[in-house]
């Protein structure tokens, strides 16, 4: 349930991003912009979340690895996609 939570915030988050940069300034570049410094900041997050699994709940790294890289790649897929999206047009 938790790797659910992570996911879907990540995914809110990143829609938060994306609306910052419209609002700044609706141009497509801005957007792209704020959906590159959420996927830096969203792997942040989700080390730290590896760590505090690792070092508080006493998760083996190994079994936090996996977890972390399916909390990584489902947002940074919807980012990849929707700066593919937004660079096409």
């Amino acid at each position: 349930m938790h790797v659910l939570l992570v996911i879907v915030g990540g995914i809110v988050q990143l829609g938060i991003f994306l609306l910052f940069g419209w609002l700044w300034s609706s141009n497509a570049a801005v957007m792209i912009l704020a959906a590159k410094i959420f996927v830096l900041l969203w792997f942040a997050v989700v080390v730290v979340n590896m760590a505090v699994g690792v070092i508080y709940a006493g998760y083996s790294a190994r079994d936090e690895l996996l977890i972390m890289l399916l909390n990584f790649v489902v947002p940074g897929a919807v980012a990849a996609l929707a700066i593919w999206n937004l660079s096409r047009g």
